[in-house]
């Protein structure tokens, strides 16, 4: 893509859906969120990497150890959700991205700017979830 000036730049319904310049917007939201993960995730190791178990007090320890715990769970989520920003830039690179999965249509900007990486329009989604309810109520 050319270098497009996105300063101030709000996607709108009033423009073709999905044009090069929506393209390149949520791009560098995708880009910038998974930036920031990452940044994240660094002072995570560096957390992970303090010696717990040289702390005298029994209950600290264990805090500390329930600590890295919940930041490894966290890791895990970020870790999918950066595989999800990956599998959203692809979209755009094929050109599917913003269109639902299950029926094709266009998903509302609104839903984008919220959950950039959503592949359902909020109707297929609804529909997913009432549907796993149902199977799970079985």
């Amino acid at each position: 893509m050319s270098s497009i000036d996105l300063e101030g730049y709000k996607p709108t319904a009033d423009e073709e859906f999905m044009n090069e310049r929506q393209m390149a917007y949520f791009r560098k939201k995708l880009e910038d969120w998974k930036q920031d993960i990452i940044d994240g995730s660094k002072t995570t190791i560096g957390n992970l990497q303090e010696d717990s178990a040289s702390l005298p007090d029994l209950v600290d320890r264990a805090s500390a150890e329930s600590d890295k715990a919940l930041e490894l769970r966290t890791r895990d989520r970020q870790r999918k959700l950066i595989n999800k920003i990956d599998a959203a830039i692809r979209r755009i690179d094929d050109g599917t991205y913003g269109y639902c999965e299950m029926t094709g249509d266009p998903i509302s900007l609104g839903r984008l700017e919220a959950r950039p990486t959503a592949t359902l329009s909020l109707e297929a989604q609804e529909a997913h979830e009432r549907n796993e309810k149902t199977l799970r109520d079985d």
